[in-house]
């Protein structure tokens, strides 16, 4: 038998749009095809708000583990930075989360887009460690060779599919 990390997080409801902090005219530009709009931390966000937890049948979202306010967008340099809240701060797969929103934005973002992904500071008990893994090439890459692993993340990847 598994122990929870977090056997009762705190759910939230998720927002209908993630697009609401927009302005009318940013909402226009978003629908017109004619005008270059270059991705923004909105959009990182609806990219990566519905990844399952791969303890709880609820979302990122839901949980407040991912949020517009932590993702920054410096679209000239191609350079994304997500920081993401893990429930509790001794939750043991705060890696596997990490590795499922990289490989989400790796497999929607436009190529050549530098992405790091980092723990809140001050929200996880190994945060150092788990920022290291994530932001190393090698070792994310060996990480998801792991066909186990692999699976887990995709799982969390595909629960929410629509």
């Amino acid at each position: 038998m598994t122990t929870l990390a977090n056997p009762n997080p705190t759910v939230f409801e998720p927002t209908a749009d993630a697009l609401h902090g927009r302005t009318a005219a940013e909402r226009t530009a978003e629908d017109d095809d004619g005008v270059d709009d270059p991705i923004d931390a909105y959009e990182v966000f609806e990219m990566i708000r519905r990844i399952r937890d791969p303890e709880h049948p609820n979302s990122l979202e839901q949980l407040k583990v991912v949020e517009p306010s932590l993702i920054t967008v410096d679209w000239r340099k191609r350079h994304i930075k997500v920081l993401f809240t893990p429930t509790v701060p001794h939750c043991s797969l705060t890696t596997l989360i990490g590795l499922s929103i990289r490989l989400q934005l790796d497999r929607s973002l436009p190529e050549f887009t530098k992405v790091d992904i980092y723990v809140t500071p001050g929200t996880h008990e190994q945060e150092a460690q788990v920022n290291k893994q994530l932001n190393d090439k090698e070792r994310v890459a060996a990480a998801l060779e792991n066909r186990s692993l692999l699976s887990v993340v995709e799982s969390c990847l595909n629960e929410f599919d629509e």
